[in-house]
């Protein structure tokens, strides 16, 4: 089944979404749509028979040069721009059929043509657990070391989606 992502509007079925992960079901039905209306972050789902099936959420971040490892805070300024996936999770039934990576790529190619208008230098998120933590390094994010928070740069990201 293909999945086409659209932005979050009021008439999008939230309430029987189940990833598994509670946080994640509640943010989505109680705060999303603030969010979206307060303009501090963008959602977008995948929709199955009118119900939400898969969403991610993404925001404007900004990053200090010290919060990064060495290799690659080096020869930036003390302030980066960076864009957060605040956001991603799959509806449990599309568990284990390789969706997680087809919605990642999905946020990320939007990141990346977002980018071309507004610039930021790196792709941020704060794995909300090992298995989260695991799935992004898989997907070519870097860990920063003591924390659940990787990054990845948006140059690595856009010529891997030019490919």
């Amino acid at each position: 089944m293909a999945f086409i992502s659209e932005a979050l509007n009021e008439r999008h079925e939230t309430e029987d979404f189940d990833s598994g992960k509670t946080d994640l079901d509640i943010w989505l039905r109680e705060h999303a749509l603030t969010t979206e209306a307060r303009r501090t972050g963008r959602t977008f789902v995948w929709q199955d028979e009118g119900r939400v099936a898969a969403y991610y959420t993404i925001a404007a971040h900004l990053i200090t040069r010290e919060d990064l490892p060495r290799s690659l805070g080096r020869g930036n300024p003390g302030q980066i721009p960076a864009v957060l996936l605040a956001r991603l999770a799959l509806d449990k039934t599309l568990h284990g059929q390789g969706l997680g990576g087809a919605l990642l790529a999905d946020a990320l190619q939007r990141i990346v043509v977002a980018t071309e208008v507004v610039a930021a230098r790196f792709v941020v998120v704060d794995a909300i657990d090992q298995g989260a933590h695991g799935f992004y390094l898989h997907h070519g994010f870097r860990e920063i070391p003591g924390f659940m928070r990787l990054v990845q740069k948006i140059s690595d990201i856009a010529a891997a989606v030019r490919q």
